[in-house]
């Protein structure tokens, strides 16, 4: 094998030299804490959670103690993030989740956790365009009084999103973190103001007792809450482009998972506290994703909900092009270690993204978005299929996915430190990675028996079955390709979940040879 000379002769202003160049590596010292911790938890669209997530659970699964289940999840979570994070000063990866069972569970499951991640994170991204563009739409209508179908601002965004990816993460972070500020400070306004402004049953703490958590609502309940905190864990995919990954990557972390859980606790509360905990679900029912703006207009007036409207569609905005930076990441990690084409393991010259991920994710999701806008018969304006399919299908499989992967990684990670003889000095997180993986294995278990409640499908759909058969398909065939490589490729078998190490171990190979 040749070596690139000149990338070895001499390193890049920036301090990067790898085996394969420059462009074969993401450009590193481009994140700090801040930058790091905007990226990841604008992937959480917290309005979009408060306005959408919160008042749908609410309404479907008719549980009281909503806020409850984010302490518990949140819990559960940072029992993950223990493990996951300690995995995360070994291994700096852009393929974060495959890379990690890679390391501990072999190459092959690490291809099987590469296309599952793929598919997860393209369908969590473009699911929200079918949202957003409804959104964007009813905002032309009400503010404008213009008809424009939901497609076209989707498409727009697609391009938008498209171009941001193509420029420095820094600079992405920048945007990312302007819009995710200004919406997290208007929902704390509002939660302040339902805490001054109470319902008729005062400042309850009614959602917090265990009591609320009976029935059979709170499974699925349970694939609800889990769903908004995704974001917190691609931290680890950003860790080539921190200078001190080791320390970075499980500070943010961290913060982002108690944080967001702290966050959505005491926002689900205060929508309890604005409408009583008695009378929560049915208001939930009456104004389904309406309810927060129903409640600021009553008691911030109409000027700060016609913001909040508006910070709903960009804090989307801000959603997509953070899923789209993962799935862009994700994309070169995999052409860089042979499981997709080697084009895609390459960087873009002077801003160091990975350009050609960044353009595979903007081609499916257009693909995507124009096969819903040709199969959509509906006038402008009715939020009903394929719009709303869009978002709740890509939505629903994509958290599946993200479960799936989170619960693999939880074994992994008890693997790969027994398997280094370090069963001992790390003993308490492999008991808190057990602990958390058990617990997502069932949260998995509840999300595919309920998935039909998910999507809004009947019980005897096909969607039922369908949809959740595209992470296990994706699953059986990146673990067909794990398998055929290392039987016709073993190099590159060898190689998956290694990244920049693996060319600086055959560049040392060639050295002493």
């Amino acid at each position: 094998m040749t070596t690139d000379s000149s990338s070895t002769s001499r390193a890049p202003a920036d301090g990067i030299s790898t085996f394969k160049g420059q462009e074969r590596a993401l450009r590193a010292d481009r994140l700090g804490t801040g930058g790091l911790l905007l990226s990841v938890l604008a992937a959480t669209a917290p309005l979009m959670v408060v306005a959408g997530v919160m008042p749908t659970t609410f309404a479907v699964m008719g549980i009281v103690g909503q806020p409850l289940l984010f302490v518990a999840l949140g819990v559960v979570l940072v029992l993950f993030s223990l493990g996951y994070a300690e995995m995360s000063r070994h291994v700096h990866n852009a393929g974060a989740f495959y890379a990690y069972i890679s390391r501990g569970l072999g190459g092959t499951a690490g291809a099987g956790a590469a296309l599952v991640a793929l598919v997860a994170y393209n369908s969590l991204q473009v699911g929200i365009y079918g949202i957003f563009g409804f959104e964007v739409s009813g905002l032309f209508a009400t503010y404008a009084d213009l008809e424009v179908a939901w497609w076209i601002p989707a498409l727009l965004a697609v391009l938008a999103v498209g171009a941001l990816g193509w420029l420095k993460i820094d600079v992405n972070a920048r945007v990312l973190g302007v819009l995710l500020v200004i919406e997290v400070l208007l929902v704390v306004v509002f939660d302040i103001a339902a805490v001054a402004d109470p319902g008729k049953e005062g400042l309850s703490l009614h959602a917090f007792n265990p009591d609320t958590l009976t029935g059979a609502g709170v499974g699925t309940a349970l694939c609800f809450c889990i769903a908004a905190f995704l974001g917190f864990e691609q931290a680890p995919v950003y860790a080539e482009e921190t200078s001190r990954p080791h320390v970075l990557v499980p500070r943010v972390m961290f913060l982002a998972v108690s944080g967001v859980a702290v966050f959505f606790a005491l926002s689900s509360w205060a929508l309890t506290v604005a409408t009583g905990p008695s009378g929560i679900i049915g208001a939930s029912r009456e104004q389904s994703a309406g309810l927060l703006f129903f409640l600021t207009e009553d008691r911030l007036g109409s000027t700060f909900t016609d913001v909040l409207h508006i910070l709903f569609v960009t804090g989307m905005f801000a959603a997509m092009l953070s899923f789209h930076n993962v799935v862009a990441r994700y994309a070169f990690a995999m052409g860089r270690e042979g499981l997709l084409p080697s084009a895609f393991g390459r960087t873009t010259g002077t801003s160091g993204a990975p350009g050609t991920g960044s353009l595979l994710q903007t081609v499916i999701a257009a693909v995507l978005v124009l096969a819903f806008a040709l199969t959509d018969g509906k006038p402008t304006g009715d939020p009903t299929a394929p719009v709303l399919h869009l978002f709740t299908w890509g939505g629903n499989i994509g958290a599946l996915g993200v479960i799936v992967l989170m619960a693999i990684a939880s074994l992994s990670v008890v693997v790969f430190f027994v398997r280094r003889g370090a069963a001992g000095a790390q003993s308490w997180r492999l008991v808190t990675s057990a602990l958390a993986g058990i617990a997502l294995v069932v949260i998995a278990g509840y999300t595919v028996k309920d998935f039909d409640v998910l999507v809004g499908a009947g019980p005897d759909s096909s969607l039922s079955w369908i949809l959740p058969g595209i992470i296990g398909l994706a699953l059986v065939v990146g673990l067909v390709q794990g398998a055929v490589l290392r039987s016709r490729a073993p190099e590159k078998h060898a190689r998956i979940g290694l990244g920049n190490e693996a060319f600086q171990l055959e560049r040392e190979a060639e050295r002493t040879s």
